[in-house]
C-alpha cells in the first residue's frame, strides 16, 4: 500500500499507463475571481463607467482620415468617411492603434527574452524575486488569475497578451467598430495587456540576469555626457533590450578586462546595463543619442531595439562608427552576419568594408562587440572628436551661412529661437545659443529644413561644450519591485490620506524648458512627504541634475517605498512594478483578492489610493500604452509639454453632478460625492500646471478627515505659491469643517460663506450647510454593481 496525494491510498496498480500533460501546481490560496484571462469584453463594463464619468475628449492634428486607399476622406464639419466613420470614432480608433504599437512593443521585448531565457534555463527555472516579494506578479495575478512560479508561466501570461494584442488590433480594420466608446475601451483593454507584457519581461530579467530583488538601497552609477574616461574603449549600447548587449559585460568580466572598457547606455538599455553591472554608465534619454554619436565618443555601438533614432546608422557612418544592430525589429539594412565567424565579423568592422553588421546572437554580440571598440580605439587614436567641431574657425565657418530664414525655428517641436543664437554666434556672442542646448531635443528636424545644410545640433552643442560634458550625476539603479513589507507599512496611511500620494514620473523626457524643470517638479512633493517613484528616461535624467550642493535628487533622499522616499525601478518594462504596487495595496492592506478580481482591484484603487502618473513630455507609442494602462487601473496621468499631440484625454466634467456618485457598502445608498479625482488623462504645458494638477489629483473620495486636510493643504499651498490665489474648486473637495488645513481655517470658512453662499455656525466654526457630502468614517465607496452586491451580502 503506498500514498499517492493526500489521504488517498492505493493497494496496487497493475497494466496502468499514466499520462500527465500538464498539471499547474497553482496554490489555490484564494477562489479565482470573475474575469480570468479577460477578453475584449469582459472588462468592457468597467470600462463604459470609466467612459462614462471621465468623457474622452479629441484634439484631433488634422480633420481627415487617410488610413486606407478609399481615403483621404473630409471628417470635418460632422462629414463621414467612405467608410461611414465620424471624426470622433477615426481619432478613437487612431490612439487605439497606438496603444496597439506601445503594447506590441513591450510584448516582443517579453518574448524575445522569455524564449531566449527558456531556451538556455528551461521552462522549470524559478521565479525568486527574494524574500520580501511574496506577491511575486500582481499583474499577472490579478489580470489572469495565476501566479507565475516559472520562466514556463511567464510564457503562458505572455501568449494571453499576445492574443488579446491581435484582437484588438483586428478591430481597427476598416468597417469594424463604429463607436468611439467602444474603441476607447479596446485601447483600455490592449494597454492592460501591456502592462502585463511588462511585468513578464521585468520578471524574466531579474531573475536569470540577477538584477537587483526589490533593494532599496541600489547603487549610484555615473550619468550624463561627460562620464567617459577618454583613456579606454568605449562600447555604447542603446535601445530597450539589455538581453543583447548584457553578455559583453560577462565577456569583460570573465577575461579580467571590466575595468578596462567604458560601457554605457542610451535609453532604457542604459539602465538594465546598470542593474547588470554598476560599473557600466548612463548617458541618456533619446535626445542624447545624436549628442553622443555627433561628438564621437563611441567606439563601437550596439543597438537593439525600441526608441532608437531611424538614422542611427547614418549617424554612426558620418563618423566612421561601427554598429552592430542586434534586434530583428531594427535590422538597419545591414547583412546577416550571424553565420560569419568572429574573425570576419571584426575584419568587416575595423577594415570599414562594412558599416556595421546584423547580429542578433547575443554571445557572439559579446565576444566580437569589445575586440572592435578597442581596435578602433587604437586605429583613431588621438583623432577622435569630443567637441562637435575640429575647431572654433570650423565653428564660426559653420554657423556664419544661417541667413535668418526661421525655417528652423518653424520645424522645432519648442519653436526654439535658433536664429538668434545664430545671428549673435556670427557676431562672436555664443551664450545665446549656448542657451539653448538644454531645451533642445537634439531631433534634427531644424537641420531637415535648413537651406544651407547648417549642422545646427553640432552648433548648439558646441557653443555649449563646457556646460554639456560637466553635466554630470548619479542615478540610483533600478531596484525591480517593491517590497510586501514596504507595502505593509504605507498603505493604510496613502489610502487614509496622511502620506497625501504616490507621483510615478514616467516616460519619455520632452520638456520646452530647461532641465531643471523636472527636478523642481519632483523635489516639490519630495519635500512635501509625498512617495515619488520613477523609470525609463525619466529616472536617468534626474540623475544629471544637480542643486547648488552639487547633489543629485538621488543623494538627497532614500530610495526606500516611504514618505519622501525617491524610488527607482529601473527601465519602462519596470513599470509594472509601480502598478503592481498600487495592486498589492488592495491586497496586503485592504485583503481585497486579486486572482482574475481585476475590475475590484481598480475601483478600489480609484476610490482610495492617491497615485498619480505623470509624463514630462510623452513621446512614443510605449508612453500612451502604458498612461492608458494606469487609467483602467484607475491611476489619472498628466502627461505635457505637447500632450495634446496624443490626441485624447479624459476629462471629468465636474458640473454633471449626475456623474459623480458611488454605491456606499455602509449605508447600503448611491451617495453623491466629490469629483475626486476628476481626470484620468489630462495635458498641462507648463510645470505650475504639472505641480498643481499633480496635488490636486491625489484627492481621493475615501480620504480620512486628517487625509483630506493635508492632501487639501497641499493643493491650495501649491496654488498659491504658483498662482497667487485660491483655486475655484478646492470647495469642492471639503466635507466637513475638519477637512479644512488648521492655518487657513478661518480664511477658507469666510470665502465659503462669502463666496460659495455655505452656512456656518461661528460659534462652533462649524459647516451647517453646502458640502456636496458629509464625512462618514466609515465610507466604503464602489462604483462596481457587483462589488456593492458581494460585500452587502
Amino acid at each position: 500500500m503506498f500514498e499517492i496525494g493526500k489521504g488517498v491510498f492505493v493497494d496496487e496498480l497493475r497494466n496502468v499507463s499514466i499520462r500527465i500533460k500538464e498539471i499547474e501546481e497553482e496554490e489555490i490560496l484564494e477562489e479565482v475571481g470573475p474575469t480570468p484571462k479577460p477578453g475584449i469584453l469582459e472588462l468592457r463594463k468597467w470600462d463604459h463607467k470609466l467612459l462614462e464619468r471621465y468623457e474622452p475628449f479629441y484634439a484631433p492634428v488634422q480633420d481627415f482620415c487617410n488610413l486606407c486607399t478609399m481615403g483621404p476622406c473630409d471628417l470635418s464639419f460632422n462629414k463621414k468617411g467612405a467608410c461611414g466613420i465620424d471624426l470622433r470614432t477615426a481619432k478613437a480608433r487612431l490612439v487605439t492603434i497606438a496603444c496597439c504599437i506601445g503594447s506590441a512593443s513591450h510584448t516582443a521585448h517579453a518574448r524575445h527574452i522569455v524564449d531566449h531565457l527558456i531556451e538556455q534555463l528551461g521552462e522549470d527555472f524559478p521565479i525568486d524575486l527574494g524574500g520580501e516579494v511574496n506577491i511575486k506578479a500582481p499583474i499577472i495575478k490579478t489580470v489572469i488569475g495565476i501566479e507565475p512560479k516559472t520562466l514556463g508561466d511567464l510564457r503562458k501570461a505572455l501568449e494571453w497578451v499576445e492574443k488579446e494584442i491581435v484582437k484588438v488590433l483586428h478591430s481597427t480594420h476598416i468597417g469594424n467598430e463604429e463607436s468611439y466608446i467602444d474603441y476607447e475601451s479596446k485601447s483600455m483593454h490592449v494597454s492592460m495587456a501591456d502592462h502585463v507584457g511588462m511585468e513578464v519581461a521585468d520578471i524574466a530579467q531579474i531573475v536569470a540576469f540577477n538584477f537587483p530583488k526589490a533593494e532599496p538601497n541600489t547603487p549610484l552609477v555615473p550619468t550624463g555626457f561627460g562620464i567617459i574616461d577618454r583613456s579606454k574603449p568605449v562600447i555604447v549600447v542603446v535601445g530597450h533590450n539589455v538581453m543583447y548587449s548584457r553578455p559583453i559585460v560577462e565577456v569583460l568580466e570573465k577575461q579580467g578586462k571590466i575595468d578596462a572598457f567604458e560601457i554605457a547606455g542610451l535609453c532604457c538599455t542604459a539602465h538594465d546595463i546598470v542593474r547588470t553591472n554598476s560599473k557600466a554608465k548612463i548617458f541618456g534619454p533619446i535626445s542624447y543619442q545624436l549628442r553622443v554619436i555627433r561628438a564621437g565618443i563611441p567606439d563601437v555601438v550596439v543597438s537593439d531595439e525600441q526608441c532608437i533614432r531611424a538614422d542611427l546608422l547614418e549617424a554612426c557612418k558620418k563618423l566612421g562608427i561601427p554598429l552592430i544592430a542586434t534586434s530583428d525589429a531594427a535590422a538597419r539594412g545591414l547583412p546577416d552576419a550571424n553565420d560569419w565567424s568572429v574573425e570576419k565579423i571584426v575584419e568587416s568592422l575595423i577594415s570599414g568594408k562594412l558599416p556595421g553588421v546584423f547580429l542578433s546572437d547575443p554571445e557572439k554580440v559579446g565576444i566580437v562587440a569589445p575586440i572592435v571598440a578597442e581596435a578602433i580605439f587604437n586605429k583613431n587614436g588621438k583623432n577622435r572628436k569630443y567637441r562637435f567641431f575640429a575647431s572654433d574657425d570650423e565653428f564660426r565657418a559653420e554657423v556664419s551661412k544661417c541667413t535668418q530664414c526661421m525655417n528652423c525655428v518653424f520645424a522645432c517641436p519648442h519653436n526654439l529661437r535658433v536664429d538668434l543664437g545664430m545671428a549673435a554666434a556670427k557676431r562672436g556672442e555664443i551664450r545665446k545659443l549656448a542657451s539653448l542646448e538644454e531645451q533642445c531635443l537634439a531631433c534634427g528636424k531644424c537641420e531637415q529644413v535648413c537651406p544651407k545644410n547648417i549642422k545646427i545640433i553640432n552648433a548648439i552643442m558646441f557653443a555649449n561644450f563646457e556646460k554639456l560634458y560637466n553635466k554630470t550625476g548619479r542615478t540610483r539603479v533600478g531596484r525591480g519591485p517593491i517590497q510586501d513589507t514596504e507595502i505593509r507599512k504605507v498603505g493604510q496611511p496613502i489610502v487614509f490620506g496622511q502620506i497625501p500620494g504616490v507621483i510615478a514620473a514616467v516616460g519619455c523626457i520632452n520638456f520646452p524648458d530647461e532641465m531643471k524643470s523636472i527636478r523642481e517638479i519632483l523635489e516639490e512633493f519630495l519635500r512635501r512627504k509625498f512617495i515619488v517613484v520613477t523609470s525609463g528616461c525619466h529616472a536617468m535624467e534626474i540623475g544629471m541634475i544637480k542643486d547648488e550642493e552639487g547633489l543629485t535628487l538621488y543623494e538627497k533622499y532614500p530610495g526606500l517605498f516611504d514618505a519622501g522616499g525617491l524610488v527607482n525601478v529601473g527601465s519602462c518594462v519596470a513599470n509594472s512594478h509601480i502598478a503592481g504596487a498600487a495592486i498589492k495595496i488592495a491586497n496586503i492592506f485592504a485583503q481585497r483578492k486579486l486572482r482574475g478580481n481585476y475590475a475590484e482591484i481598480a475601483d478600489y484603487i480609484l476610490n482610495r489610493v492617491g497615485a498619480v502618473g505623470f509624463s514630462w513630455g510623452p513621446y512614443s507609442h510605449k508612453a500612451a500604452s502604458i498612461a492608458t494602462g494606469f487609467n483602467r487601473l484607475g491611476v489619472p496621468v498628466v502627461v505635457g509639454p505637447h500632450g495634446v499631440k496624443y490626441r485624447r484625454a479624459y476629462i471629468g466634467k465636474p458640473w454633471k453632478r449626475e456623474k459623480w456618485w458611488v454605491y456606499d457598502i455602509k449605508s447600503r445608498q448611491k451617495v453623491f460625492i466629490e469629483p475626486a479625482p476628476d481626470c484620468l488623462l489630462v495635458a498641462v504645458e507648463t510645470k505650475e500646471e504639472a505641480i498643481v494638477q499633480l496635488a490636486r489629483l491625489c484627492i481621493r473620495p475615501n480620504d480620512t478627515a486628517q487625509g483630506r486636510q493635508i492632501k487639501l493643504t497641499h493643493y491650495i499651498e501649491l496654488h498659491k505659491k504658483y498662482y497667487g490665489d485660491l483655486p475655484d474648486d478646492w470647495h469642492l473637495y471639503v466635507r466637513t469643517e475638519s477637512d479644512l488645513p488648521l492655518k487657513m481655517r478661518e480664511e477658507l470658512l469666510k470665502v465659503l460663506e462669502e463666496v460659495h453662499g455655505w452656512k456656518i455656525d461661528w460659534n462652533r466654526r462649524k459647516i451647517l450647510e453646502g458640502p456636496i457630502r458629509s464625512y462618514d468614517a466609515g465610507f466604503n465607496p464602489t462604483i462596481v454593481e457587483e462589488v456593492y452586491e458581494k460585500y452587502v451580502r
